[in-house]
């Protein structure tokens, strides 16, 4: 790592910060310098970067001085205390919590969808919720030929976006119903193995979580239609890693299932999973460790010829976290707006 960006991952132990840590060796992102920073519990932990081990820094007001740029993935809380200050200090943050996703001032950005918003950004990028990518690489792409007018969305969410303590959980909680033993929850309210919660974040005064209005205000932000009708009802199911979405969507004119499949098939990031003789379809084990949004289950409403069902799976952690924040500072570096200070 000679030549290159000097980059802070903060957040380096999390689920997220592991993946940033791999995605960046895998595609060769150029580093100068790397700074893994997490809370002060984790200072000293060493972690391997491609074939080098790297000591944790205890994130501090001061840990940003002469960054390029810095991804974040910590809690809301945290990253409103740092990311200002990242910024502050002078390099490019690329937050992937929901602390500033609707900030006026900030750009939300898919590069496949809205690359273009991140030239106004004034420090701070932030990057969707993890089942809001999928679902705007896919809309964004059919809106362009046949206006939407109606959307309707249910999530089948992966503990993994939860966190490490979600996927112990559902680890540890599945011999033991197996078992027949006592299940005693700490991480959900209830118990997640061989079952499904329809409850993801807080419950806001309309009936609908956090995760779901999420959803809603930053598919109209990224795809600039503040008029969209969208709903959504969020899941959590017994899965370690992928999230899938089975989608319906109400067209201005007439639509085919052929149309549809001939869009996305030229769609940057989405692939084609679409056979059910041959039981083709996407499966969140199938998406797993991948960067694409799989879309399958094409098909026509039963009575409505505006209106398309299809279902959807992606790697959560992956494409609907780190990979996206990565592929926004490589499409920045390549569009000349982002380079090294030295």
């Amino acid at each position: 790592m000679s030549k290159g960006f000097k980059v802070g991952i903060l957040g380096a132990t999390g689920n997220v910060g592991q993946e940033f840590i791999k995605v960046v060796v895998e595609r060769k992102f150029p580093v100068s310098e790397l700074r893994l920073l997490a809370s002060g519990r984790s200072e000293g932990k060493l972690m391997k970067v491609g074939d080098k081990q790297i000591k944790v820094i205890e994130a501090k007001p001061d840990s940003f001085k002469g960054l390029d740029l810095v991804f974040v993935s910590v809690s809301t809380e945290m990253s409103k205390a740092f990311a200002p200050i990242a910024a502050a200090a002078g390099a490019i943050c690329i937050d992937d919590s929901n602390a500033f996703r609707m900030d006026p001032g900030v750009p939300l950005i898919v590069p496949e969808v809205n690359m273009d918003d991140a030239k106004t950004h004034k420090g701070i990028i932030a990057g969707p919720n993890c089942v809001t990518i999928p679902l705007v690489m896919v809309l964004n792409q059919l809106n362009k030929v046949n206006k939407i007018k109606r959307i309707t969305v249910d999530t089948y969410q992966a503990v993994s976006g939860t966190g490490i303590a979600a996927i112990e959980e559902l680890r540890v909680q599945t011999p033991q119903v197996l078992a027949g033993e006592k299940i005693n929850p700490t991480v959900y309210p209830h118990q997640i193995a061989f079952n499904c919660l329809p409850e993801i974040d807080v419950t806001l005064a309309n009936g609908y979580t956090n995760e779901e209005q999420k959803m809603v205000n930053e598919t109209r932000k990224i795809m600039h239609v503040d008029d969209m009708l969208i709903s959504c009802t969020c899941v959590r199911v017994p899965v370690f890693l992928g999230h899938s979405e089975a989608v319906h969507i109400d067209f201005e004119k007439n639509i085919t299932p052929e149309e549809v499949r001939n869009i996305l098939a030229k769609a940057p990031g989405v692939k084609i999973q679409d056979d059910m003789k041959a039981h083709l379809y996407p499966m969140p084990i199938d998406a797993a460790n991948k960067d694409d949004v799989y879309v399958g289950r094409i098909r026509q409403h039963n009575t409505l010829k505006n209106s398309i069902a299809l279902w959807l799976a992606t790697d959560n952690i992956r494409k609907g976290a780190a990979l996206n924040a990565i592929q926004v500072a490589e499409e920045m570096a390549r569009r000349g707006w982002l380079t090294p200070k030295g």
